[in-house]
């Protein structure tokens, strides 16, 4: 897959089919339309081509508008990759970008920098100018300017219960199922592991602290989790806790996994991490050797979801 990260950037000269959209989560209604492009370009010379904002535009319009999203711009990358798409271009989304006309848009974007054959899009898409511009202006573009639009009609989209807002909902309760079944995928977190305070292995549960950059990623609710990552090469698997470990005076907000049957130095190593499953809230226990007792019970409820 070729990844573009701006506009300006752009130089390929074949035609293309794409589609139009912020695709957070890159979930199961968004493959609707991923799997059209990618199918109607497969037998041609057109290019499956995906235009991508970032940051999410809700982020530059709505200042007071806290959005947490579902993919970092790097997991979207590798999602997308691994669907098979041919081109991915990634536009910085700016107030000058939300002022552009839906004419120069679709003139000088689409049609004169992207050399676009056909777009397949969701009946409800609104672009230009205060998003003044709907799906019957695109088709009149179209006849215009010499290119087809497809349009997946309403009921084809709503066929599939899901969007991005409701599977935030579910993270933010902890509803891992939920948010799988509607992602296609496991939920994954990527970021950096860092020294702690060495607190797990003092408990016999040694643990590597995840660190992510981006402020923007959702955390799923507070609570210990069943997860798995691939550590050199192999899939490896473990529990992860959230929260602020309120038994050891905890005070400070920390992702912690206790990888099972994995003792290699994963400092300063960005690792990809995917909840499988949710084991239970973050408690406060009467004691050290409480919390020890329900370590223990969490490694066996993992193991269980494991072996299914």
């Amino acid at each position: 897959m070729i990844t573009v990260r701006n506009i300006s950037k752009y130089n390929e000269e074949y035609p293309t089919v794409i589609t139009i959209g912020t695709f957070d989560g890159v979930h199961i209604g968004h493959r609707k339309i991923l799997d059209k492009i990618i199918h109607h370009a497969k037998g041609t010379e057109l290019k499956s081509s995906v235009l991508t904002f970032f940051p999410h535009p809700r982020m530059v319009l709505q200042k007071d508008a806290d959005i947490k999203l579902l993919n970092t711009i790097d997991e979207k990358i590798i999602i997308l990759e691994g669907l098979g798409l041919d081109v991915l271009i990634i536009h910085p989304f700016t107030k000058d970008f939300s002022r552009l006309s839906a004419t120069a848009f679709v003139r000088d974007i689409l049609v004169n920098t992207l050399n676009i054959e056909k777009i397949i899009i969701g009946y409800d898409h609104r672009f230009g100018r205060n998003r003044n511009a709907n799906i019957t202006d695109l088709i009149a573009f179209g006849t215009a300017l010499d290119f087809t639009v497809d349009e997946i009609p309403a009921q084809e989209i709503d066929d599939v219960s899901v969007s991005s807002t409701k599977i935030r909902k579910a993270l933010e309760e902890g509803d891992v199922q939920t948010a799988n079944s509607y992602l296609g995928y496991e939920y994954m977190l990527t970021g950096v592991i860092v020294r702690g305070k060495g607190i797990g292995k003092q408990l016999g549960y040694p643990t590597a602290n995840l660190s992510i950059a981006e402020n923007y990623k959702l955390i799923p609710k507070n609570g210990a989790y069943t997860v798995k990552s691939t550590l050199d090469g192999k899939t490896v698997y473990g529990m992860m806790n959230i929260g602020y470990n309120p038994t050891v005076s905890g005070t400070e907000k920390s992702i912690e996994i206790n990888f099972f049957n994995f003792d290699a130095d994963l400092y300063e190593k960005k690792i990809q991490v995917a909840i499988i499953a949710r084991l239970r809230d973050e408690h406060k226990f009467e004691s050290v050797d409480a919390l020890k007792v329900q370590l223990g019970r969490d490694k066996e409820n993992s193991l269980k979801y494991i072996q299914r």
